[in-house]
């Protein structure tokens, strides 16, 4: 007789390319028989879960592995502007290909996407409607995607109010609860097993020094020696996640927390995606075998 299997509402966190790790999250939730049963995500959870529920994680998997051979700065339509830097139409171009165009409310899962209207300082919670549109507002991180207006809402990054976003996914009582924390304060090692070209480092660099330099042109008197200012917005927006976090878990009590150090890589390294993928693998296992 076939083991029951256990019905499971997930929640991923935004972390930028730390995000890949929820791909390998997913793989193993359901190689382990887990039926989810629903989804909540913040950012870049919410793109994995826009990709998953529109069945296209294994077609994604093998892009986004293959990104290191993409120069980075080609996906990213540089632009300032009081909004952001970057317009976001080549990234989401890309994207769409693996997100189905289609109403949240018509998926065969639960789906959640959270963004924020930076105006109003308010939580926005799509459960129906345009799942791109909804996905594109989670993912405007501010200081780097420009903000996406909806009905006079100007909406940013979900993870400014909701990093974790345990609150919103529908969960039922014969539901365990997993959630997965890009952010988490915990030691990483770099696997000896993973190495990259030097070209593909470089290129991440480079793309990280142009937005640094365009941000510091808006400003003159940047005594910092070590951060430009880019650097110094996203460490700030970081900390105050960090804290938004541990509340959303000490609050909701996870049943497998799966715990992504926020040292694992950088925003924009999405050429060490393979490297996230089985960092997601062996975490959520670790979590799980404790469970058992």
């Amino acid at each position: 007789m076939a083991n029951k299997k256990i019905n499971a509402a997930l929640v991923l966190s935004g972390g930028g390319a730390r995000g890949m790790a929820h791909i390998g999250v997913i793989e193993e939730i359901l190689k382990n028989d887990f039926n989810i049963t629903s989804i909540a995500g913040t950012s870049i959870g919410s793109v994995i879960g826009g990709v998953y529920v529109s069945g296209k994680l294994p077609e994604f998997k093998d892009w986004i592995t293959r990104i290191g051979k993409i120069d980075i700065i080609k996906l990213m339509d540089f632009a300032i502007s009081k909004n952001g830097l970057i317009k976001g139409e080549k990234v989401f171009n890309q994207l769409n290909r693996f997100i189905e165009d289609v109403n949240i409310e018509e998926l065969d899962i639960p789906f959640t996407v959270v963004a924020v209207d930076i105006l109003k300082h308010e939580e926005v919670v799509f459960k129906s409607g345009n799942i791109i549109n909804a996905i594109r507002a989670s993912v405007s991180i501010p200081t780097i995607l420009k903000p996406l207006t909806i009905n006079n809402m100007e909406l940013v990054d979900g993870g400014v109010l909701n990093p974790l976003p345990i609150s919103c996914v529908e969960i039922k009582n014969s539901d365990i609860l997993i959630a997965v924390n890009l952010n988490s304060d915990i030691p990483y090692q770099k696997p000896a097993s993973f190495s990259y070209q030097e070209s593909h480092d470089t290129t991440y660099l480079k793309a990280k020094e142009l937005i640094n330099t365009k941000w510091s042109k808006f400003f003159k008197n940047n005594n910092s020696k070590h951060l430009g200012y880019f650097d110094l917005i996203t460490e700030s927006i970081y900390a105050m996640q960090m804290k938004l976090t541990q509340h959303a878990i000490e609050k909701y009590k996870p049943d497998i927390l799966v715990q992504i150090s926020k040292h694992a890589c950088d925003l924009f390294e999405y050429h060490r995606s393979e490297e996230m993928i089985e960092y997601g693998r062996k975490q959520f296992n670790n979590s799980w075998l404790q469970l058992k």
